[in-house]
């Protein structure tokens, strides 16, 4: 029998108790999910939260899990288990801790820099994290009958884990920490975890160095420039002061000019499609006459301050679901939050629900972006709720942002056109003419739309826009999507997916 190759040996020391074992594998679990929800909210205000933002991040985050769990596999059945665990942890803290100051410094760069950080920065650390399940598993199977067994409860373990990191990171840590501190007090906790892996196997070399690497990383993404004053939920916020206007401030989200507030003057409006929308306001609305609005988006209150301010009396509820837009207009504005406005830290889409029939005068949505939109306010079934909710001769008024063949807008139009009689649209004449992407308003109502007094409203601010409406609009808006809740392709609509 000397031909034949001996049989692996039934047992070998674990050197790997039962709860280190399970406590590795949870926790490497669960913080590649905090990793993966953590790097979406990171990498939203350059990428957009999208539909193809979520699918990217998810498909790197599956291809790590992929790799290390393959590459742990092989290597522990080559190399000595024990010796792995402290590397695999310790270098994937250093990678996490590094990588908003890495992504951030990228963006700086350059798009091609950008999306190989943003790459790196999900699959060096989900590799490395998801390659601890199959060395702690090689480190358990003291026998060849309990294979089953072993490989069974350690993988529900990491399962379990994985769960727990989604709930933690969505419902409590994002709501509270800013996206860094997520990711830079992940990366410590790793680093922990890999000096007492360490110790426990009286193996420490190379400590020092990595919780040198993880201290640095630590430190560069506090200290490096984000652009934000505040991480919101949802934004990477700043106010900005205007160096021509001292009473000027504007709201900056995601690094995109947002909002602008005169803290002294409510009427003063700097950005054109503000002023193009208060002209549709003043030309149904004569100044002076109170009216029930509500607004999808705070911004920086800019439309509910002129509303205030021109109509005294006039009723407001505002609906903005990140909490932290809300507290930034508190403070921004102080004395001079607008009278009688009610801001509610609330879904818009969910907010349409509880609007009142017949109870509104006008509603203004001003809440798609420019890299990202809430599909579920763009649909049929969200604006029959808000026609709903309007007067007869009750108005809608909507900031839509589109780029190049316009394919988002010309389906937004159409779809309100399916709810409103009368539509009309609001843009720089390049805009309309197909020869330029940027802010269009969308006016719609059962009554007619005096599409004419508008324009001469527009024109006496000095702002130098046109106006679709009827056939003329018809033909712009062409063949496009009518968008429901069942059907919403917004992100592909939006260049360049919709290219």
């Amino acid at each position: 029998m000397s031909g034949e190759r001996p049989v692996a040996a039934e047992r070998e020391p674990a050197g790997l108790g039962a709860w280190s074992a399970a406590v590795l594998v949870f926790g490497s679990s669960a913080a590649v999910l905090v990793v993966e929800l953590a790097a979406l909210r990171l990498l939203a205000p350059y990428f957009g939260l999208t539909l193809e933002t979520n699918t990217l991040v998810i498909g790197l985050a599956l291809a790590a899990i992929a790799a290390g769990t393959w590459a742990g596999g092989w290597t522990a059945d080559r190399v000595a288990p024990r010796t792995l665990l402290a590397p695999l942890l310790g270098v994937s803290g250093a990678a996490v801790a590094l990588t908003p100051v890495v992504v951030r410094g990228s963006a700086a760069t350059g798009p091609g820099a950008l999306m190989l950080a943003a790459t790196l920065s999900i699959l060096v650390p989900g590799a490395l994290l998801s390659a601890v399940s199959p060395v702690v598993i090689k480190l358990r199977l003291t026998s060849l009958r309990e294979t089953g067994s072993v490989v069974g409860r350690l993988s529900g373990i990491g399962t379990v884990g994985a769960i727990a990191g989604t709930v933690v990171t969505g419902f409590v840590l994002i709501s509270r920490v800013p996206v860094s501190a997520i990711l830079v007090g992940l990366g410590v906790l790793l680093l922990a975890t890999s000096v007492l892996v360490q110790a426990a196997g009286r193996r420490g070399r190379g400590d020092l160095l990595l919780g040198a690497v993880v201290a640095l990383g630590g430190l560069g993404a506090n200290l490096a420039p984000s652009g934000c004053d505040t991480e919101t939920t949802y934004h990477c916020l700043a106010i900005d002061a205007d160096p021509d206007r001292p009473t000027g401030r504007t709201l900056v989200l995601d690094g995109l000019r947002h909002s602008y507030v005169d803290r002294e003057d409510p009427t003063f409006l700097e950005f054109e499609y503000v002023q193009a929308m208060a002209s549709v306001v003043d030309t149904a609305y004569p100044p002076g006459e109170p009216i029930r609005a509500h607004h999808l988006g705070a911004g920086g209150l800019t439309l509910p301050r002129y509303v205030a301010a021109t109509r005294p009396g006039s009723a407001s509820t505002v609906s903005e679901i990140d909490g932290g837009v809300v507290a930034a207009d508190e403070r921004l504005l102080g004395d001079d939050f607008p009278a009688g406005t009610d801001v509610r830290v609330e879904d818009g889409r969910l907010a349409i629900d509880g609007l009142g029939a017949r109870s509104l005068d006008l509603v203004v949505g001003d809440a798609f972006g420019g890299v990202s939109v809430p599909w579920h306010l763009a649909t049929l079934e969200a604006l029959d709720g808000l026609g709903r909710a309007l007067d007869d001769d009750g108005l809608y008024v909507a900031n839509v942002i589109d780029h190049g063949p316009l394919h988002f807008a010309r389906a937004y139009v159409r779809t309100t056109a399916e709810v409103f009689g009368e539509v009309a649209l609001l843009a720089d004449p390049r805009v309309l003419a197909g020869e330029d992407g940027g802010n269009l308003v969308v006016v719609a109502s059962r009554s007619p739309v005096d599409v004419a007094a508008i324009l001469d409203r527009m024109a006496a601010r000095g702002l130098g826009w046109g106006a679709l409406a009827g056939d003329e609009l018809d033909t712009w808006t062409g063949a496009a999507p009518v968008l429901t809740d069942d059907f919403a392709p917004v992100d592909q609509l939006l260049t360049p997916y919709g290219a």
